[in-house]
């Protein structure tokens, strides 16, 4: 990382203001006592300037200085659409091809 800014991610679920879209961040922690996993949601607001990212979609933010009363996040980029399409290409080599039969039944 070039710098020392708080990145993180999470679902866009609301992209309804001009620039501006909402983004829940969830945290799954253990009960100090229970050991029981707790889901915990925040909800930020996040610059997102060229107005594309949907509501769904899963977003990278990182910190910013404050852009409006509320807003200190801006989107960096946005991983998966609102349909959980993957936008990020695979990187490295990827093998597709199905084992043949014969190598399967040995």
């Amino acid at each position: 990382m070039a710098n020392a800014r708080r990145r993180l991610i999470g679902r866009v679920v609301s992209d309804k203001m001009e620039k501006t879209v909402v983004v829940a961040i969830e945290r799954r922690k253990a009960h100090r006592v229970y050991k029981k996993v707790i889901k915990s949601t925040k909800k930020l607001y996040a610059h997102d300037e060229s107005n594309s990212v949907e509501a769904g979609s899963l977003v990278q933010v990182v910190e910013s200085q404050p852009l409006s009363k509320l807003k200190r996040w801006v989107v960096e980029k946005v991983l998966e659409g609102p349909g959980g399409r993957v936008l990020e290409p695979v990187v490295g080599i990827v093998d597709v091809t199905p084992p043949s039969a014969e190598e399967s039944a040995s």
